[in-house]
């Protein structure tokens, strides 16, 4: 994450959060980041030196009036405007921390080897919030070199719990005994 799209963020962050929508700009930088995930080439417009920025602008106005939050709007024309088009995903990321944070929310992502049902999904969830005291955000992965058991992933520290990890830890421990 760049400290552009973290000073950005930050800035978003704190006007939704004086006037109570951080919730919905949250929602809407998310499917907006995914929509541009989508379609890389808008996001490339937006950063076209062969268009002026009013011009970036405009096509902003006519693509997203009336149908985003106009805080939403407006922070993709300062970022246009600016020429930091290219960081919106890191300002996505940054403003999701930062509301997750503010909000209690931890972001877990568990890798299996095969997927998790609903059930043991929500049985990990509700196991997570007890240890953690947050609101759990689970995001499930699927990984068959796990082989089974699970890896959680979440504030940078990793548990890993899975068959291919305790083999790794027999052979590293057989490779270094001495006989």
């Amino acid at each position: 994450m760049t400290q552009i799209g973290t000073v950005y963020a930050q800035s978003l962050y704190a006007l939704a959060k004086d006037e109570l929508c951080s919730e919905a700009v949250l929602t809407e930088l998310k499917a907006l980041e995914e929509g541009f995930r989508a379609e890389p080439d808008f996001l490339r417009l937006l950063s076209a030196p062969n268009l002026s920025k009013e011009e970036r602008c405009g096509i902003l106005d006519s693509s997203f009036r009336g149908k985003v939050h106009p805080y939403v709007l407006n922070f993709m024309k300062i970022l246009t405007e600016r020429g930091y088009m290219r960081y919106y995903p890191d300002c996505c990321k940054a403003y999701r921390e930062i509301y997750n944070q503010d909000n209690g929310i931890l972001q877990v992502v568990a890798v299996t080897a095969v997927p998790l049902t609903q059930a043991q999904a929500a049985r990990l969830t509700q196991k997570l919030e007890q240890i953690t005291d947050k609101t759990i955000e689970l995001v499930c992965r699927v990984d068959p070199a796990c082989l089974g058991g699970v890896r959680l992933d979440y504030d940078g520290k990793r548990v890993d719990d899975t068959v291919a990890n305790r083999l790794e830890s027999v052979r590293s421990l057989l490779k270094n005994t001495v006989l």
